[in-house]
């Protein structure tokens, strides 16, 4: 049950510092940012239906 609610994958994807030895590229970065975008939005939404199922 404990590695069930782990978020720590999660919250270093947002956190975690850029590597400077890594090429970028605007599809990489683009892709990076629709990742934490699409992760932001299902977070949100889980909340949201949390709440609406106590309340």
């Amino acid at each position: 049950m404990k590695g069930l609610f782990d978020f720590s994958e999660v919250t270093t994807y947002f956190f975690r510092k850029k590597d400077p030895n890594r090429k970028t590229n605007f599809n990489l970065r683009s892709m990076h940012f629709i990742n934490k975008l699409s992760m932001l939005m299902f977070l949100i939404a889980l909340i949201v239906l949390i709440t609406r199922h106590i309340f």
